[in-house]
């Protein structure tokens, strides 16, 4: 299950199987469900993840 979590005052997605943050709920879903099917990243799935550097501007 997709954990919510909060930083710098934005609601952010967390797969629990890789720990990637996504802005949009569905982006976190589909990364877990890759990561416990195939037990790896997609690249098309984690390219909508949510970077350090990103966060921290906001």
């Amino acid at each position: 299950m997709v954990k919510e979590v909060r930083v710098s005052n934005e609601i952010l997605y967390v797969c629990e199987r890789c720990g990637l943050r996504y802005r949009e709920k569905i982006w976190a879903e589909r990364c877990e469900d890759f990561c416990t099917r195939y037990n790896a990243c997609s690249i098309e799935i984690t390219k909508h993840a949510v970077k350090d550097l990103d966060i921290l501007k906001t």
